[in-house]
């Protein structure tokens, strides 16, 4: 017997919602990775005092459910049609709540936040940072192993959770307290809301967001029992960690009148490049957003650096890990919203233009470095500055050179990647709301010398998190399936050979603007 005609078959889809710094958004995807329905909403960071950055719990909360029910209404869809849940966060932003109540002790502290820039400075001069140095780099000559290596290079820093979450435990009274009787629960935002949607059944994160925090062992895929003992940090707090891909619990079904099964969580870097389909050993991901993140595939094995970059764990979806290599810049999309804001342009999308109307800076340098310096130079004294400025000096100078800027640190982080790892470069993908940029993105290609291919998808951690929930259900069946669906929206090639004028004016400026970070560089008295 057939189906009755007046029977149809609904169709199913994938949600997926990405909690960034600035920006939550929430798509509906179909079979085809088509977004049918969006939804987003402003992240409002909070300043209490100089240096501090937080984010409101309960703001967060509203804006995370508002965004998944306004995407899938503008999809013109049920609630009940919606296959899986993927989530994408933002990494190392954290709060401590009450395991009982679920109410958290204070606001989320965010990666961006510099109130343990004292505590950092001062454990990395430590004699006991020194005496572990020393000991881990004889162990790695006696061993040779990479674990040893790696430890003895370690150096602490304020993105990082360590210190942030050392501070809060000595400033928050209620958070000692309830640590001291065995009720608190520390998570990034990813384990909040999971805690949240599951009605406080679930404390669990994944081993993308767990070895973004600082405190993963990513050797031993454990939270480090060595450096938790070493700051006093209770591991009774910790949740529990999980393969990026796994049934996390399904939403409470009074928050969206359904359980919708909750399939992956994952840090949004390494959500960008598993959407970008950079699953092959050598490929490099850019995701330029509020800063600059750029990741190389590794392989099975964890990355030593020695040199700033940092090891992470992409994902892990069955038995397979996929480790990645990552170096950023803090201060990209920063540095054009503010540049917005002077009113040296009214809309973002008209700066490519005013960079292409004069021929160069006219001589003008841009530190983009509000937040210091990441790696290579790892300096958090580091001051944003212009350099050169003459009378002669228009807005479109400032703006090339703001623009000339984020392409100049893509290259510093490209040179370390492939003198650290040498690797073989295989692809270069960028995405994130900087790289529409078309300036910024040729010059970055002529700084390679490499080919850079531009996803007409511009949220791809959210396609990422999409991708691992699919998988997950067999809604998309393979990797192999998503590169498929995954579409190029252009192509940039390098202009010029070496020894072309080009070339030899790219060097000469780049050059002009290294001279410019260096007189930048420890501009701020060590605390």
């Amino acid at each position: 017997m057939g189906t009755p005609r007046n029977v149809i078959k609904k169709e199913r889809y994938i949600l997926s919602v990405d909690v960034g710094s600035t920006v939550i958004r929430c798509h509906v995807y179909d079979k085809k990775a088509e977004i049918r329905g969006s939804s987003c909403e402003q992240v409002v960071p909070l300043h209490p005092e100089e240096g501090h950055v937080e984010l409101d719990p309960d703001a967060l909360w509203k804006s995370f459910i508002s965004v998944v029910k306004g995407a899938v209404k503008d999809a013109a869809v049920q609630m009940h049609q919606m296959e899986a849940l993927g989530i994408s966060t933002q990494r190392a932003t954290f709060t401590t709540w009450d395991r009982r109540s679920g109410i958290p002790f204070h606001n989320f502290i965010s990666w961006q936040d510099q109130r343990a820039a004292a505590l950092v400075a001062s454990w990395n001069r430590s004699c006991t940072l020194k005496l572990i140095h020393g000991l881990m780099k004889v162990l790695h000559f006696v061993t040779r192993q990479k674990r040893s290596l790696a430890a003895s290079l370690i150096v602490f820093s304020t993105q990082h959770v360590t210190f942030r979450l050392v501070w809060a435990l000595k400033h928050y009274k209620r958070v000692a307290q309830a640590v001291s009787d065995g009720n608190c629960c520390f998570g990034t935002i990813d384990t909040w809301l999971l805690f949240k949607l599951t009605n406080g059944l679930v404390h669990a994160t994944d081993y993308s967001n767990a070895s973004a925090t600082g405190i993963f062992d990513t050797y031993q895929m454990c939270w480090s029992h060595m450096l938790c003992s070493l700051v006093s940090l209770p591991l009774s707090i910790f949740p529990r960690v999980e393969n990026t891909g796994h049934k996390f619990g399904s939403t409470d079904p009074s928050i969206f009148g359904i359980a919708v099964p909750i399939m992956s969580v994952m840090a949004d870097q390494q959500a960008a490049m598993f959407g970008e389909c950079c699953y092959d050993v050598g490929d490099v991901k850019i995701t330029m957003g509020t800063g600059t993140f750029m990741d190389i595939n590794t392989g099975s094995a964890p990355h030593t650096s020695v040199n700033g970059l940092y090891p992470l764990v992409g994902w892990k979806i069955g038995s397979e890990v996929v480790y990645l290599a990552e170096g950023n810049a803090a201060d990209t999309g920063t540095a054009i919203k503010w540049a917005q804001a002077l009113d040296l342009f009214s809309d973002v999308e008209h700066t490519s233009t005013m960079a292409y109307s004069v021929s160069d800076s006219n001589g003008v340098c841009f530190v983009p470095s509000f937040s210091g310096l990441q790696a290579p130079l790892n300096d958090p004294k580091a001051c944003a500055s212009f350099m050169g400025l003459k009378p002669s000096t228009t807005k479109c100078h400032l703006v090339r050179a703001i623009l000339e800027s984020v392409a100049f640190r893509n290259k510093q982080l490209y040179e370390t990647v492939l003198r650290e790892t040498d690797i073989p470069i295989t692809k270069i993908r960028v995405d994130g709301g900087v790289s529409s940029n078309d300036f910024i993105t040729q010059l970055t290609a002529d700084l390679f010398g490499r080919k850079i291919e531009r996803c007409r998808h511009r949220e791809m951690s959210c396609l990422g998190a999409a991708f691992v929930a699919g998988l997950g259900t067999g809604y998309w069946r393979s990797c192999e399936e998503l590169k498929k669906l995954r579409g190029a929206d252009a192509l940039f090639c390098p202009k010029g050979a070496p020894g072309d004028r080009s070339a030899s004016d790219h060097a000469r400026h780049l050059e002009r603007w290294e001279r410019a970070l260096r007189r930048s560089m420890y501009w701020y008295k060590q605390p």
